[in-house]
Order: C-alpha cells, then sequence, then structure tokens
C-alpha cells in the first residue's frame, strides 16, 4: 500500500432513533406531529471520533457497554453510514463482526465457505484456493457436506473465523472474537494473532485487557462516543479499569 495508512477515520459521528412512544397507528402518528411530538429521541453514539492505523499495526479498542466501540467498528465496516465525518480503507478490509453474518442455515458449510467469500468480494477461484486452509484451520473436514443448522455455535464460530483470517485481506476488523469458541480454539486464536504482528492491519475490539496487553501495538479508550485515550496499551488498560472505579 502506497499511503501511510490503512485506515483513516476523520470526525466520525453516527446516531440512531430510538422511539419513545407508540403511535397507535397512522392517525395518531399524525396528531402526535401536529402536536410537534417526535415519537423517538436521538441516541448519539458516535461524537467526533478520528484516528489513523497504519499499515501492519494492531490496535485495541476499548470501552464499557454502550460506549460506541461496535458502532464504530460497523462503520469502519460500512455495515453502519455515519451522518457526518468519513472513513477512508487504503486496502482489501475482511470484518469479523457478528456470528451470522453471511452464513445461510441451509446450505452446508462448503456452500457457505463459498458465500461467505463472495460477500467479502473474493472470486470461486479465489476461494478454491483457500478452501483447504480454511477448513483445516477450523478443523470441521469432515461436517463440511451437512447443513450449516446441524453446526453447534461453536462450530459456526470456527468456520466463520476461519473464512475470516484466510481470506488473505489488507486489513482484518475483529469484535470479541476471544471471548467465543472453546479453550482450543481460544489458544489457536492466540497463536494465530502472536504471528500477525507488522504483517496484517488488524483491529480488535474487546472487554480483556490481557488481551489489549499481549496483541496490541496501540489501544484506544472510548466514551460516550468519544475517543478519551489513544496510546500505549498498558496505559491505556489502567484507564479503562479505573472507569469501573467512578
Amino acid at each position: 500500500m502506497s499511503e501511510d495508512f490503512a485506515i483513516k477515520v476523520t470526525n466520525l459521528h453516527k446516531s440512531f432513533k430510538l422511539p419513545t412512544e407508540r403511535s397507535w397507528g397512522l392517525k395518531q402518528a399524525f396528531f402526535n406531529r401536529l402536536r410537534g411530538i417526535k415519537g423517538f429521541k436521538e441516541y448519539h453514539v458516535l461524537n467526533g471520533i478520528s484516528f489513523n492505523v497504519k499499515p501492519g499495526e494492531f490496535v485495541g479498542i476499548v470501552g464499557r457497554n454502550g460506549s460506541g466501540k461496535s458502532t464504530l467498528l460497523k462503520t469502519i465496516a460500512q455495515i453502519y453510514y455515519p451522518e457526518k465525518g468519513s472513513v477512508e480503507i487504503n486496502g482489501t478490509l475482511v470484518p469479523f463482526i457478528e456470528l451470522g453474518v453471511g452464513f445461510n442455515p441451509e446450505l452446508s458449510g462448503r456452500e457457505n465457505v463459498y458465500l461467505n467469500g463472495a460477500l467479502l468480494g473474493f472470486s470461486n477461484k479465489e476461494m478454491e484456493a483457500m478452501y483447504d486452509e480454511i477448513v483445516d484451520f477450523a478443523e470441521l473436514k469432515p461436517f463440511m457436506d451437512q447443513k450449516l443448522k446441524n453446526f453447534s455455535s461453536g462450530m459456526q464460530v470456527r468456520l466463520a473465523f476461519s473464512i475470516a483470517i484466510r481470506a488473505k485481506g489488507d486489513i482484518l476488523l475483529l469484535d470479541e472474537v476471544l471471548a467465543v469458541g472453546d479453550a482450543a480454539f481460544q489458544q489457536k486464536c492466540n497463536d494465530y494473532f502472536a504471528s500477525l504482528h507488522g504483517n496484517q492491519t488488524v483491529i480488535l475490539v474487546t472487554h480483556s485487557m490481557e488481551n489489549v496487553r499481549k496483541f496490541c501495538d496501540r489501544a484506544i479508550l472510548i466514551e460516550n462516543g468519544k475517543i478519551v485515550l489513544d496510546g500505549n496499551p498498558e496505559k491505556v488498560a489502567k484507564a479503562y479499569m479505573d472507569l469501573w472505579k467512578k
């Protein structure tokens, strides 16, 4: 990549409309509007977020529930679109954000690998080249011709994660991936992450300060949709823990 950034986030704002009362039909909605009753309130989730991520950097994003972490990740992945600000991506991006996104339970494991790959922008030929690596990492070879609905949640996690990390994107987005799967799979994830430094750009949203200290080159603490600290993982981890003392 020729640019000096992999991800550039500039003044990002995102809000959601939350209903405050029921309208009970068009008539009630009409009278509510006449009376100036909106029926909803705006919840501002991201309030001017700006940061850059360098190529090959492993960045942790932390914060309490409701702070805006997952919304930020989904906005970077273009699942959500901001009301204001911009996200620039320099390279191919592979998100692993929610289990089940891009999966069809009525299709086989094998078919879901190709479907998920297509949604990530890869051709059948490219997925064919990656298929054996994906299945070997997930340790699911005997089950790949079964329908996905017959997979356990742990098996689905393993398959989805294996697709994400073997899809050979420049940038990997991960939301709490290390919180799922059994102990053996988590150790496999740990070993994989340890091999990534400098080789792939990663953004990891997590509540685990152990993982922030272990894997991240840098960490960002978000509170109320704003960045309150950006820098050394140890300092950010301490600041995160201090939030719970307030």
